[in-house]
């Protein structure tokens, strides 16, 4: 079953007689950046599926806006503050979702910036857009790896990615050797790779760096995640927990000023396939663009 018929079985299925539904109301998935766009569209679907799902916002007031708006609709969500750049916010959440329902089996990373049109590319807010899109996502998902049920068939980490961190969009030859050397790659290496951006970002060479060419802080920032990603689905191989990426594409979100080729409910349709996918098809370590999982990031 290729993944648009998978999509189109769950979006069809919504009883437990579905041979795909291996999930339950005992299931727990938390949604970050999810007040809007893809990640409320996320949450919404998998609420739909009967899911237990946290929504996590920086802005208490638009969560809590995004909860009862679902609520209306008959869609039961939970809700916790949650500011990925903030060490604080992710320990405070950690300690509440431990408190709330002893631990969690999905976690999709959504939560992200970016300061530019789609036609700009200034890097004058650089050191947030890394430490909210790598370090937020890093961060939190070491802070929730002891909450991980730890189950092959449901413990799923999704970083929500672009294809502009792929290391094919980076002209550097040292970066590329650094990041395409798989078995030498650590996580000190990608942090001492970020760090050396904002240094040349600092220093104005940065265009001349070879980095990529696109939003190029974003384009880092998601460039660093892949790597961790894949780093992170080696070191927890065999361990009962997946990770993936995904580019959802130009999507029409806030980010994007409203502009893309998809809606924000095509995108989360398809998250939502990828973090459910059946207990024997789940892969780990790759990178989805789109709906087509062959396209995958060595990083």
């Amino acid at each position: 079953m290729d993944i648009d018929s998978k999509v189109i079985s769950m979006t069809s299925s919504s009883s437990s007689s579905s041979p795909i539904r291996w999930w339950s109301e005992e299931t727990v998935a938390v949604v970050t950046g999810a007040n809007k766009g893809i990640g409320f569209a996320l949450v919404k679907r998998l609420a739909e599926l009967g899911l237990t799902v946290v929504l996590t916002a920086r802005d208490v007031a638009k969560g809590k806006e995004a909860v009862e708006s679902l609520a209306a609709r008959g869609l039961r969500v939970e809700f916790c503050r949650l500011d990925v750049a903030d060490g604080s916010s992710i320990l405070a959440f950690a300690a509440w979702l431990k408190r709330a329902f002893g631990g969690l089996d999905i976690l999709v990373n959504n939560a992200a910036v970016s300061f530019n049109e789609i036609d700009t590319n200034s890097v004058e807010h650089a050191e947030t857009v890394i430490r909210t899109n790598f370090y937020g996502s890093k961060l939190l998902i070491e802070a929730l790896l002891p909450l991980f049920r730890r189950c092959a068939a449901s413990s799923r980490i999704l970083n929500m990615s672009s294809q502009l961190g792929l290391l094919s969009k980076v002209s550097n030859p040292t970066v590329r050797e650094v990041l395409g050397d798989e078995e030498r790659l650590t996580v000190p290496t990608i942090e001492h790779l970020v760090a050396s951006f904002l240094d040349h970002v600092k220093a104005g060479t940065w265009e001349e760096q070879g980095w990529p060419k696109v939003w190029t802080d974003y384009s880092v920032s998601k460039l660093a995640l892949n790597a961790y990603s894949r780093l992170l689905a080696k070191q927890e191989a065999g361990r009962g927990l997946s990770v993936n990426c995904f580019c959802p594409g130009f999507t029409r979100t806030s980010m994007t000023r409203g502009r893309g080729r998809r809606t924000p409910e095509e995108a989360a349709e398809v998250a939502a396939m990828l973090v459910l996918l059946p207990p024997r098809e789940v892969p780990t370590g790759k990178f989805f663009k789109w709906r087509t999982p062959a396209l995958f990031s060595k990083l």
